[in-house]
């Protein structure tokens, strides 16, 4: 039961984030009303995956050298920068054209490292996969891509505190649900 709602829920993540670009003329039709729809779509996808993940029987895949974990971390900072930068406008989203999706193939991949189960390749390795997919429908799409201005150094460091208080706080959550991830 665990891996089909685990599959479930990284397909409705994938769908509902995909349809603007899978059926733009029926996604046009729907007006503002489907962003109500693919929140609420993804929020059950979220406890899909979450419920699904927990209740999958742990199938191990591979055994991940210690190492990783700060691989691992590190590019968690990364992605928490990412996030932070696409919404402060930073420099680095001159050079990187989706940061957001950006940082979750950053975090995907992250986690793929240091898992090594099978339900954490169908997870992380499915979010990886609808990334990857969005940043290629949505670059045939729009070719064209209007570069932001650059950005102030208060802007950067801004990002950089966020991604390590980020970092450090959904670490704790990690802890407190019984995961240390900074080992």
């Amino acid at each position: 039961m665990g891996y089909v709602l685990l599959i479930a829920g990284v397909a409705l993540w994938s769908g509902a984030h995909l349809f603007k670009r899978l059926a733009p003329v029926r996604r046009a039709a729907m007006g503002d009303s489907a962003k109500g729809l693919v929140a609420a779509l993804s929020l059950l996808a979220i406890v899909m995956m979450i419920f699904g993940y927990q209740w999958a029987p742990t199938v191990r895949l591979w055994y991940p050298p210690p190492f990783l974990t700060h691989v691992n971390n590190l590019l968690m900072v990364l992605a928490f920068y990412l996030f932070a930068a696409s919404i402060l406008q930073t420099g680095i989203t001159r050079r990187i054209r989706h940061p957001q999706l950006t940082a979750v193939k950053t975090w995907a991949l992250g986690h793929l490292l240091v898992k090594g189960t099978l339900e954490g390749l169908i997870l992380f390795g499915g979010l990886l996969a609808w990334a990857v997919v969005a940043v290629i429908m949505i670059n045939r799409a729009q070719r064209h891509w209007d570069r932001p201005a650059p950005a102030g150094w208060p802007r950067e460091a801004a990002a950089v505190v966020i991604a390590l208080i980020a970092t450090y706080l959904v670490g704790q959550i990690h802890a407190w649900l019984g995961v240390w991830p900074f080992a």
